[in-house]
């Protein structure tokens, strides 16, 4: 049997020959850059007052219509001054600094521009020769008997500018007679109203007004029924009347 020794050289060769494979596997493999870690990229919330106080400023908007709902911007404010104490106090952790500053800009614009319309409005909507009576001014205590206002009795026969609401029972479409309430409560909720609770009103002219929940204005001559009235479909009966020039 013959054996096959191996020279010197062959083994050298492959040796270096395994070498460089090795180096070209080694630089093959990806290197990680240390100086990307090195590099950071912080991130700063937006501050949630300043996004709550936008929320608030959105439901402000209402407030245009129905005055009460301006309320919600003295909420807006209060979030915006929150925010920005709170991008002050750590400017690391929070951004939103110009989102926080238009969100109460918006607020106070909301608030100051609402109460001039509203105000305006309340200044101008009686029309010339018709006294302003508020509908709670012709109700009685829940607690005190259901019979006229003294009020009822001061102006009876006079022009008068009132607000209320249609009482669903006087039909729908479009009504020349209906049954004015107070408020949406008496007007869907509140079961059958009180006699003071309402005001049986003819429109004059050949005038309308579409049956719905929108609060009306009226303007014409109040008058109070020497006897109380019976009207169908409510159970109690009603003292008061309008003959209306207006109706909006």
């Amino acid at each position: 049997m013959s054996v096959e020794t191996m020279s010197p050289e062959s083994t050298s060769s492959e040796s270096l020959s395994a070498e460089a494979v090795s180096a070209e596997s080694t630089s093959a493999e990806p290197q990680l850059s240390t100086a990307a870690d090195a590099v950071e990229f912080p991130y700063r919330a937006i501050s949630p007052w300043a996004i709550l106080s936008l929320i608030f400023a959105g439901l402000a908007l209402i407030g245009l219509l129905w005055w009460p709902a301006l309320v919600v911007t003295f909420l807006g404010i209060i979030a915006a001054v929150a925010g920005i104490r709170s991008i002050k106090k750590y400017p690391d952790e929070f951004s939103g600094g110009s989102l926080v500053m238009a969100a109460l800009g918006l607020n106070l614009l909301l608030l100051v521009g609402g109460a001039a319309r509203h105000a305006y409005i309340y200044a101008t909507e009686v029309p010339d020769g018709y006294e302003r009576v508020a509908f709670y001014q012709l109700q009685q205590p829940d607690d005190a008997p259901d019979v006229p206002a003294d009020l009822a009795f001061e102006i009876d026969g006079k022009p008068v500018f009132l607000k209320g609401y249609i009482h669903p029972l006087s039909g729908s479409g479009m009504l020349r007679q209906f049954i004015l309430v107070p408020d949406l409560g008496t007007c869907c909720f509140g079961g059958q109203p009180k006699a003071t609770d309402m005001i049986e009103v003819t429109l004059r002219n050949g005038q309308t007004v579409r049956a719905g929940f929108v609060k009306k204005k009226l303007a014409g001559d109040f008058k109070l029924n020497s006897a109380a009235r019976e009207v169908n479909g409510f159970e109690n009966a009603i003292y008061y009347r309008m003959k209306v020039d207006q109706i909006k």
